[in-house]
């Protein structure tokens, strides 16, 4: 579990540090957990079960299913209505997706705007999203 929350902390592109003070535990708790040293408790899962409730738990937990419990990212605004992922499952790994989905969530909530996306793809050519 505790490489999923290192994953999980990436993604969201926040510390330890703000992840601990986020769901009201000790900064020390959160080091211990991701070196092996301690197993979560279930107030540590509670809380980040509430805090983060778009997180899937389950997944934290063991491994199963997406990391997020809305497995596409939806880009809208006036202009365009994109929806990142269902491609072809065989397209790219869940945890390729997910980290996708994850940045691209992390940087809306911080109010940024996304001004273009470029799709490549294997045979050579490309799509741009403006």
């Amino acid at each position: 579990m505790n490489n999923r929350l290192l994953r999980f902390l990436e993604a969201e592109n926040i510390s330890q540090s703000q992840f601990a003070d986020s769901i009201g535990v000790a900064r020390a708790s959160i080091s211990h957990i991701l070196s092996g040293r301690n197993k979560p408790g279930f107030d540590f899962i509670e809380s980040t079960a509430r805090h983060y409730p778009s997180l899937n738990i389950e997944w934290l937990i063991t491994g199963n299913g997406r990391m997020y419990k809305d497995g596409s990212a939806r880009i809208s605004d006036s202009q365009s209505d994109i929806e990142l992922f269902p491609a072809d499952e065989n397209d790219f790994s869940p945890a390729d997706n997910q980290r996708l989905d994850s940045r691209i969530k992390a940087q809306i909530a911080c109010g940024r705007r996304i001004s273009r996306i470029t799709v490549f793809f294997e045979d050579g050519t490309f799509e741009e999203f403006k």
